[in-house]
């Protein structure tokens, strides 16, 4: 079976895990949007999973991304970065970016307003919240939440478009997005549009999309193992 086989096979699997797992929520597979997550796999993996009708794809490292959205620019894809960003790649992650995740800090949000106005773009942001105490994780705690929301909301060039999270390790998902779920209810209070709530991955997309979730980000369900990075 050759790549575009398998992928179209794994696409199809994912596909009806999320249709499944909505109706099991009560919820219409139109409302949660498949990201698929490309990291370490080549550009050629992108261009089959666009012609099999994804539209929506993540990256986590820039030094990766900024080539392979590059050389998929013809593709008309929403481009997601959904790894923590330091500020020194922010210029190169708005040049090619539709969506980050990843916004959990103040500076980030200054750098990431800069880069989008000096390029002409608009940014979508989700912030990206601490559900745990693990280290090197990346995000807000959830009382800092609101505060980031209004500096984004009050940025040039960014719109603040919701919230995103990744479960604890080791631990049952459900409690973590439900707590999510939460989060994005009282944002949206104030913030009536930031309805994005980014959660849920290859292991636990079922927990994520009973919790509300909206987008699911999914690498290896999708592609298969992780590959040697890309250079």
């Amino acid at each position: 079976m050759g790549r575009r086989e398998d992928l179209a096979a794994n696409l199809a699997a994912v596909r009806e895990r999320i249709a499944k797992a909505c109706e099991a929520a009560g919820r219409s597979p139109g409302e949660v949007t498949l990201v698929a997550v490309t990291k370490t796999f080549p550009a050629s993996d992108v261009r089959l999973l666009a012609e099999l009708g994804v539209t929506d794809v993540a990256e986590n490292r820039d030094q990766e991304a900024a080539p392979k959205a590059a050389e998929c620019g013809d593709l008309g894809l929403t481009w997601h970065f959904v790894g923590q960003l330091q500020t020194n790649k922010a210029r190169s992650v708005v040049s090619y970016s539709d969506v980050v995740h990843s916004v959990d800090r103040p500076r980030l949000v200054t750098a990431l307003s800069h880069a989008a106005a000096g390029a002409g773009r608009s940014l979508r942001c989700l912030i990206q919240v601490a559900l745990d105490e693990a280290e090197g994780r990346g995000g807000v705690r959830p009382d800092g939440v609101r505060a980031l929301a209004d500096a984004i909301a009050a940025a040039e060039a960014l719109e603040l478009g919701g919230v995103m999270a990744v479960a604890p390790l080791g631990a049952d998902p459900a409690p973590a997005f439900d707590r999510l779920a939460e989060i994005s209810l009282s944002l949206r209070g104030s913030y009536p549009t930031a309805k994005t709530v980014s959660a849920g991955m290859s292991g636990d997309m079922e927990q994520a999309i009973e919790s509300g979730a909206t987008h699911v980000r999914v690498g290896t369900a999708l592609l298969g193992g992780r590959r040697a990075i890309v250079r």
